[in-house]
């Protein structure tokens, strides 16, 4: 853990570094996936197709802030929205993270890559052929974070350790270690997406709205998770590699991107294992946010600052220590929290007790308010921002969502998507 009783530690702990990740479906006025290329060039990096070729995503530049690396996602966000609106038939951003209508399969058209990258293309038809192309519609929002190179020098200094790199991957190992058992949190707070139109759930019944019994039908079992619950190590990168590497030598991954969970380490430059343990980590990602249709460009930046404080209190814990019973176990706990009755879904503790999610939640964020009392000064409102949430379910997303879109689910999500681009391109 990092050394929080040193004085220099103790300020420059929030001191990090942030970028954002953003799907968005292209929809028509029709509530149907448009069927049209992607509508920005090869060279443009920042706004790139994802598994559809009617799936934009947006890829923020890192920056020394949460508000610097959501400036960039609002302006990208603003970008697309300009792009789409310039098209022959005219299309919108689909503001959530369930898919409008589908007809089928062929309906969801797989993104096309030529020449060099021309595997991406291989590669998604692997996906299609082993989820099927309806889960691949399911779009969120990713938050990538990194302490501050300073912070991680200075707390190797204090820790005694003979190796940089090796007390750095140390740092973010016991860091995704401590999210795998808390970081189910994330999606309590954050789901919002309880309902979508039926043909997402019976192919080929299109234009009834159905309510998932989930906060987010994303973030639970019937999202993107493997077909298998992964147990990984974290003992050190050589462990935590070669946990990954044997799910891909016994065929149950095609490549470490295929692995579906809320947490992933990564290094700088090309996103291999290699590059992982050549290199060492350079980052943690966190994969659980829906898309929040109460904001134009999907997210609310207290929710990116909540993640911010969440992984330094977990930074400053003695490590979890998992076994492979727990992560099962921790597995469970993320797709518990996303349940729509928080009440009825039971967060399963570590001794063999249950209590709630939202009683579980609650002592979390009581815990955090604690650790955080005196600095940094905004941490006191983030927290009771989310405590609101637990406290009143009015203020959850995943309610205000159900209330506002329970019905007529593509119809009036379309009228949103049409008020979001007139507000951003006026």
């Amino acid at each position: 853990m990092i050394h929080i009783e040193d004085n220099y530690i103790r300020e420059h702990l929030i001191n990090g570094h942030f970028g954002l990740e953003k799907e968005s479906l292209r929809v028509l006025e029709s509530g149907y996936f448009s069927h049209t290329q992607h509508p920005f060039a090869e060279d443009e990096t920042r706004i790139v197709k994802d598994f559809c070729e009617n799936q934009a995503e947006i890829n923020t530049g890192v920056h020394a802030s949460v508000t610097g690396a959501m400036d960039e996602l609002k302006q990208l966000h603003t970008m697309l929205e300009k792009g789409v609106s310039s098209l022959p038939e005219r299309e919108y951003i689909w503001p959530f993270s369930n898919p409008p209508f589908i007809r089928d399969e062929e309906d969801i058209p797989v993104a096309e890559f030529d020449g060099m990258l021309r595997a991406k293309t291989v590669y998604r038809d692997y996906l299609s052929d082993k989820y099927g192309r309806y889960k691949m519609t399911f779009s969120g929002i990713h938050v990538n974070f990194s302490f501050d190179e300073k912070l991680l020098k200075k707390d190797f200094e204090l820790s005694g350790s003979d190796s940089y790199k090796e007390h750095k991957n140390r740092i973010y190992l016991e860091l995704a270690e401590g999210l795998v058992e808390f970081g189910w949190i994330l999606t309590l707070l954050t789901a919002a997406s309880p309902v979508t139109d039926s043909s997402f759930l019976k192919k080929g019944e299109v234009g009834n709205t159905c309510f998932s019994g989930k906060a987010s039908l994303r973030c639970s079992e019937s999202g993107y998770w493997n077909n298998f619950v992964p147990v990984l190590d974290y003992e050190n990168i050589y462990a935590y590699v070669s946990s990954i590497k044997k799910y891909i030598k016994g065929g149950w991954l095609n490549s470490p991107s295929e692995l579906y969970y809320p947490i992933r380490l990564k290094s700088e430059g090309e996103n291999n294992l290699e590059t992982l343990l050549k290199n060492g980590v350079d980052h943690i990602e966190l994969r659980m946010f829906d898309l929040n249709p109460l904001i134009p460009y999907g997210l609310d930046e207290r929710d990116v600052v909540f993640a911010h404080l969440l992984m330094i209190w977990l930074a400053t814990r003695e490590s979890c220590g998992l076994n492979d019973r727990d992560q099962i176990r921790c597995a469970a706990n993320f797709k518990r929290a996303a349940g729509y009755d928080i009440d009825l879904a039971k967060y399963l503790i570590k001794d063999g007790r249950a209590v709630s999610m939202r009683d579980a939640g609650v002592i979390i964020l009581e815990k955090m308010k604690t650790f955080f009392k005196d600095y940094p000064d905004y941490a006191e409102k983030v927290l009771d921002f989310q405590l609101e949430k637990l406290q009143n379910d009015e203020k959850r997303y995943a309610c205000m969502v159900k209330k506002t879109y329970g019905e007529d689910f593509v119809k009036k999500g379309i009228e949103l998507a049409k008020n979001n681009n007139h507000s951003l391109t006026k």
